[in-house]
């Protein structure tokens, strides 16, 4: 089985740790990892911006680049459902590109949906310790329909307690270029996404996607709470040799 990371453009700038991360539970797992080094965006900042033209030439180049692999694991439901959910639509009116992106997106997977659908994994093996809350990512939730999994991955982690924070399926404000447009109902939303994390008595928050991590680190640094921000691979990649 041929693996290919897509490493994420927030992975490669800001959080190289989450994609090491993946790299090791997934190597931990026996699976043979391959970074394709052409890989470049997949085009949803500039889908989501309006720009089509644009982001559809850089999806051309992301299928030309892991068409290859036998499957495709980006730790961001987020860059998932770009490439399973709106490959489709960008390419609706070239019938070859669209049976290429629609391949390619089918064995497209976020790291968590990897782990537990695909190897058939509930427990990592990895030890950490603490209380640990959740933070539900929206295109995570809402776009590929994935809750379960990465909360049956964390509560299989020895010396890992799940709490469950209040409305752990609201948006954390920062949607991208919804909160560089909007910043002050992007900061609103962010601020009761604190507090609910707060209220929970947590000492670990743990997200699926950086953009969210991003954006609630931000404000638990601001702030000065003690709650660290991880994501999920890096807590499960934790204790692993």
């Amino acid at each position: 089985m041929r693996v290919a990371l897509c490493a994420t453009c927030l992975v490669d700038q800001f959080f190289p740790e989450v994609g090491e991360a993946t790299v090791k539970v997934l190597r931990h797992l026996g699976v043979d990892v391959a970074f394709p080094e052409a890989q470049t965006c997949c085009g949803q900042i500039g889908f989501n911006g309006g720009y089509r033209k644009e982001a559809a030439d850089v999806a051309r180049h992301f299928v030309e680049t892991f068409e290859p692999y036998d499957h495709i694991v980006a730790p961001s439901g987020s860059c998932s459902s770009m490439i399973k959910v709106y490959y489709p639509e960008l390419f609706a009116d070239d019938p070859d590109m669209l049976e290429r992106a629609t391949a390619v997106g089918e064995k497209t997977h976020e790291f968590s949906d990897f782990i537990v659908n695909v190897l058939g994994v509930t427990e990592v093996g990895g030890v950490s310790t603490g209380l640990v809350t959740y933070h539900d990512a929206c295109h995570l939730l809402r776009e590929l329909g994935i809750s379960e999994e990465p909360r049956t991955l964390i509560q299989n982690t020895r010396g890992v307690e799940l709490q469950e924070m209040p409305k752990s399926d609201a948006c954390c404000g920062f949607g991208g270029l919804f909160s560089v447009k909007f910043p002050e109902i992007s900061t609103a939303i962010l601020n009761e996404k604190v507090g609910n994390i707060e209220e929970t008595g947590a000492s670990t928050l743990v997200a699926n996607d950086c953009g969210c991590l991003m954006q609630i680190r931000g404000a638990l640094q601001r702030k000065g709470s003690k709650v660290r921000p991880k994501h999920i691979a890096e807590l499960l990649a934790e204790g692993l040799d």
